[in-house]
């Protein structure tokens, strides 16, 4: 008898039941498949911030002033539209202090000097650096990452991150009396006059432009640790960019103070505060 006619019927047989046992298991996980695909990468998730109105009444200070750090607090109004997507506005009262470089210029200074020096003296320094009572901002916001912690395997807490973008505001003053700010027309003479007036050279007698209203650029960053459903903790990094000139002297020695020592500056803040979401009760997905 031919060996080829009994192994190649054996063959055939083998593949043929092979193929029969395979195909339910393949059919099985293209079903599987196809039903995980459908399904939500979580189920039961707690919706955190969607569709809520959030609160949050917020502490900052100056991280980078070179004259004067701001201080102060207000509130942060929110809206989350969505997960990622959210509106708001914040509003910061605030005082100032000296930072350590005045209080090491000070020293350094006269009491009184002649006007033919550059060198202003501790009043002309001082009357003409500017504060910052109000500033803050209207932003748009987008939440790309949210998540757990974890503390030693008992303690979770949910958390996100958020980026923000908008228009900032601020209110700056400054107080220059005219004991000091004299200089009415700065930078100007008469050398038609006669005799002819030159133009006064002293810009520490000059008005410091560094007050009034700003409005610039803004943009934020931050991030949400959830206590519970109701209640978060948010600290963030916020920067106010406007143009202004905070110690209101001659930047570009030009020998007077005019807008064009104004620059655009970047008044970076961090701050921490305490949210409460609205409503109390967040929702939760299928």
């Amino acid at each position: 008898m031919n060996p080829s006619k009994i192994v190649l019927p054996i063959l055939a047989a083998g593949v043929g039941l092979g193929a029969l046992l395979a195909s339910p298991g393949d059919a099985h996980a293209q079903r599987r498949k196809s039903s995980l695909a459908d399904q939500p990468a979580v189920r039961h998730r707690l919706l955190l911030v969607r569709q809520r109105f959030e609160v949050t009444p917020s502490f900052e200070s100056t991280i980078n002033a070179d004259f004067r750090h701001v201080i102060g607090g207000g509130v942060k109004l929110e809206y989350h539209l969505s997960d990622m997507l959210s509106f708001g506005v914040v509003g910061i009262f605030a005082t100032s202090i000296d930072t350590g470089l005045v209080d090491r210029i000070i020293p350094t200074l006269e009491d009184s000097v002649d006007d033919a020096t550059r060198e202003p003296s501790k009043s002309e320094f001082q009357q003409h650096l500017n504060e910052m009572p109000i500033h803050g901002a209207a932003f748009a916001s987008l939440t790309p990452w949210y998540g757990k912690l974890a503390a030693f395997g008992k303690a979770f807490v949910n958390f996100d991150f958020y980026f923000q973008a908008g228009v900032s505001f601020a209110s700056l003053t400054s107080s220059c009396d005219n004991s000091i700010c004299d200089d009415n027309m700065p930078g100007f003479g008469d050398p038609t006059a006669d005799p002819p007036i030159l133009p006064d050279d002293n810009p520490n007698n000059d008005a410091p432009l560094n007050s009034g209203a700003r409005v610039g650029v803004y943009l934020g960053g931050g991030i949400h640790v959830f206590l519970n459903e109701f209640i978060a903790l948010d600290l963030t990094v916020r920067d106010y960019a406007f143009s202004d000139n905070p110690s209101g002297a001659d930047f570009n020695a030009d020998l007077f103070v005019s807008e064009d020592d104004s620059r655009f500056l970047h008044h970076i803040f961090m701050g921490v505060g305490v949210s409460f979401l609205l409503p109390a009760k967040a929702k939760r997905t299928p």
